[in-house]
This record gives C-alpha cells, structure tokens and sequence, in this order.
C-alpha cells in the first residue's frame, strides 16, 4: 500500500463503478469459507468477524445457517451499503467502516470467536500497516478462538483492483501469528475471475488459538 493514498476512495470507486458480481474477488458461492467455518463446531451466536467483507454472500449463507451475532467490517461504507441491502439490513449483523491498517472502532471489540479475512490482508504491504492489522487480531480474538485467511498465494497474482500485493504461504502467516496460534488446516484454492475467466491462485488456511499474548 502506499502512503498518503486515498484507500477508502480507491473502495468506494471500486463498489459504485461496477456491477458487484462481476469484481474480481466476487464468490457466487464461498464453499472452502463455509467448510472451514463449519469445521469450527462455533455455537450459532459465537461472535464472528468479517474483516474487509465487501458485499460478500458469506454473510447471508451465515445467517441461513443460524449464525446471529456477525460483526462485518470494511474500509468502504459504499459496499457495506450494498450488502445491508443484499440481507435487508438484519439485526443479528452489525457493520463497521475502519481501516484496519488504523484502526479505531475496532480496537473496542472483545472476545472474537472467529476472524474471517478473505482477500484482505494481502492488501496490506507495508510492515506497519501489517503490524497494525495483527496487533488488532491478537487483541480482539479470544483465547480458542479461531483465524480463518484467504489470500494470494506465492506463486498467484500479483496485483488487484489496480493495487500491488503480498502473496502468502502458510509459513507466512504462522509467523505472523507468532505461538499464540496453531494451524489446524490449509490447502490451496483456484478461484475463477467473474468477469474475464482468468483464475486466480489462493492458500486457505485455519488457526486456532491455544494461548494469550501475554
């Protein structure tokens, strides 16, 4: 990411300029999410975070399922506009426009039992910006709890919506983790762009974790 850019317009370009199924990261049906929440075993009101949700279908297929207490979070107001509309604005989900790279709102969060990041983090390319964005994750998330992320893989894409990237291993995120977290799960997914056909490498990967920071 570069500094002093404008990211929260950069988003809400990206949402009001094009049709929302045809963006690049749009899933019709977000399956290897819905398995690896699944195999979580959360009770249907454990607190599950979306960060950087965009418009996702995710959290309608959550709330289909029984799912009552999400927090779903994203930079651009304009897309969490467009998915309050796509579930009738329901009351068992709650929205937060921050930047997790600066985080404000956020940093009063308690107790998380799941932090789902799909196409997020990779965003983030600068070493503070990165800080930042787990210094928040180890301390919302509850000890237990779980980590799900979703990003560019190492030998995937290496920009997206316009913007440079991070790609990950699962090295890479274990030791952005630190101890504190263990992996449970990951695999590698190939995601096929909406509109030109063009596919697109992800790792998926499944934390939990066993200790507090401190």
């Amino acid at each position: 990411m570069l500094d002093n850019y404008d990211y929260k317009e950069h988003w809400n370009n990206a949402y009001q300029n094009n049709v929302v199924e045809k963006l690049g990261w749009f899933e019709d049906d977000p399956v290897a999410s819905i398995d690896l929440i699944e195999k979580c075993n959360l009770s249907k009101d454990a607190l599950i975070f979306n960060a950087g949700a965009g418009a996702t279908t995710l959290i309608s297929l959550l709330l289909e399922k029984g799912y009552s207490n999400i927090l779903v979070n994203d930079i651009s107001s304009l897309a969490l506009d467009k998915l309050k509309s796509s579930i009738n604005n329901n009351s068992n989900v709650r929205f937060i426009v921050d930047d997790l790279t600066n985080p404000t709102t956020s940093l009063n969060i308690k107790n998380v039992d799941l932090w789902h990041d799909r196409a997020v983090l990779h965003f983030f390319t600068s070493k503070d910006q990165q800080l930042s964005y787990f210094n928040l994750l180890k301390k919302i998330v509850r000890k237990g709890g779980y980590v799900i992320f979703s990003e560019f893989g190492i030998d995937g894409a290496k920009k997206c919506c316009g913007l440079d990237i991070v790609n990950y291993s699962e090295k890479m995120l274990q030791d952005r983790l630190g101890e504190e977290f263990t992996l449970l799960e990951s695999f590698n997914h190939q995601y096929n762009h909406p509109s030109n056909g063009n596919t697109r490498k992800y790792i998926y990967t499944l934390f939990k974790r066993i200790t507090d920071l401190y």
